[in-house]
C-alpha cells in the first residue's frame, strides 16, 4: 500500500498512536505522519504510507490553518489548558483590544515556545527535559503568520480565532503572547487544525471510518495518490526512449524531457508514460533523482 491518508485526529490521542493504528489497519510497516499535532489538539493529520514516506520533504507545509480559542485570566507552563497555572489576572481585555494586538503578531515574528514542546536541543525534546525537572530557556525562533482572524468572544473570557501560518508556528505561544501584550495572562484552551498543505478538514476521515473501509476491503482504494500533494511543483515527462534510464534511476538529459522550465537546483515531478516515477532536481543539463518511486505493477 502506497499513498496518503487524510486523518482527522481526535483530541486525547497522540500523533504516534494514530500512526500505530494505521500501521495495524494497513499491515504496512512504513507509516508516518507529516506534522505532529499535540495530544489534546484535534484536526488534520496527513499520514504517509509505504513509498509516500520518501516524499515527506516535498510536501507543502507552509500552508497551515488552525481554529483556536485563547482564554484570558490564566497562564500555564505549557501555554495550553493541560499545564500548571503560573499566573492569574483579571484585567480582561476588550475584544477590540485583542484584535488590535493580534495585528502585531502577523508576518515574520519571533516566538519563544513553552519548554513543554517537541523542539529538540542537543537531540533531546524540550518536553522530556521539562518532565525531568530541568529548567532550560527555549531559544527564540522566527516563524511566519499569514493572518489572524477573530470570530468573537466565548465563555469564561475566551476569544475564538482562525490562524493561517507556516511550519513550526506554535499557536499556544500566540495565545500566551497576546496575554503578555495585553497585560492579562492567557493560554490556549482549544485547538483544531483545519488545514495542512493540500490536506483539509472537509476531506479528512476519522479512524473509525478508516477501520470500516478496512473491513469492507476498500481502504487501499481510498489512499490518495502519491503525487496528489505535489501539484505545486513543476512537472516534466520523460520521453519513451528514456524508459530504461528512468527504471534504473539514471540521470536524465534535460533535452530529452518535456514540460516546465527548470532553474538550477529546482526539484520537479517526473513522469513516464503519464505515470509518476518520483522526484528529481536539475543539475546543469541533467536531471538527478532525489526520490525514485516506481509505479505499482
Amino acid at each position: 500500500m502506497n499513498g496518503f491518508l487524510n486523518i482527522l485526529k481526535p483530541p486525547g490521542m497522540t500523533s504516534a498512536a494514530v500512526v500505530a493504528t494505521i500501521r495495524r489497519l494497513t499491515g504496512e510497516k512504513r507509516v508516518g505522519h507529516a506534522g505532529t499535532l499535540d495530544p489534546d489538539a484535534a484536526g488534520v493529520l496527513p499520514i504517509m504510507i509505504g513509498k509516500a514516506a520518501r516524499l515527506f520533504d516535498y510536501l507543502v507545509d507552509k500552508e497551515k490553518e488552525y481554529v483556536a480559542e485563547c482564554a484570558f485570566g490564566v497562564a500555564t507552563d505549557t501555554q495550553d489548558a493541560t499545564g500548571a497555572v503560573v499566573a492569574r489576572g483579571d484585567n480582561y481585555p476588550a475584544f477590540d483590544a485583542v484584535e488590535q494586538a493580534s495585528h502585531k503578531l502577523i508576518g515574520d515574528i519571533w516566538q519563544r515556545p513553552s519548554m513543554f514542546s517537541a523542539i529538540k536541543q542537543d537531540g533531546v525534546a524540550m518536553y522530556e527535559r521539562a518532565r525531568r525537572g530541568e529548567t532550560v530557556e527555549v531559544p527564540l525562533r522566527q516563524v511566519h503568520v499569514e493572518s489572524i482572524d477573530l470570530h468573537g468572544e466565548t465563555a469564561d473570557h475566551g476569544v475564538l480565532m482562525t490562524i493561517r501560518c507556516g511550519r513550526g508556528t506554535y499557536i499556544r505561544s500566540i495565545c500566551n503572547d497576546l496575554g503578555e501584550m495585553l497585560g492579562c495572562p492567557a493560554h490556549m484552551r482549544f485547538l483544531l487544525r483545519s488545514q495542512s498543505g493540500v490536506f483539509r478538514l472537509d476531506t479528512a476521515m476519522t479512524l473509525e471510518e478508516a477501520a470500516e473501509l478496512k473491513e469492507q476491503g476498500r481502504l487501499a482504494e481510498s489512499l490518495l495518490a502519491l503525487d496528489m500533494p505535489l501539484q505545486h511543483l513543476p512537472r516534466v515527462d520523460a520521453r519513451p526512449a528514456l524508459c530504461k534510464q528512468v527504471e534504473n534511476g539514471v540521470k536524465l538529459p534535460l533535452r530529452r524531457v518535456d514540460g516546465d522550465e527548470l532553474e538550477e537546483g529546482q526539484v520537479t515531478r517526473v513522469y513516464l508514460n503519464d505515470e509518476f516515477w518520483g522526484m528529481a532536481a536539475r543539475e546543469g543539463d541533467m536531471l538527478v533523482w532525489r526520490a525514485l518511486i516506481a509505479p505499482e505493477g
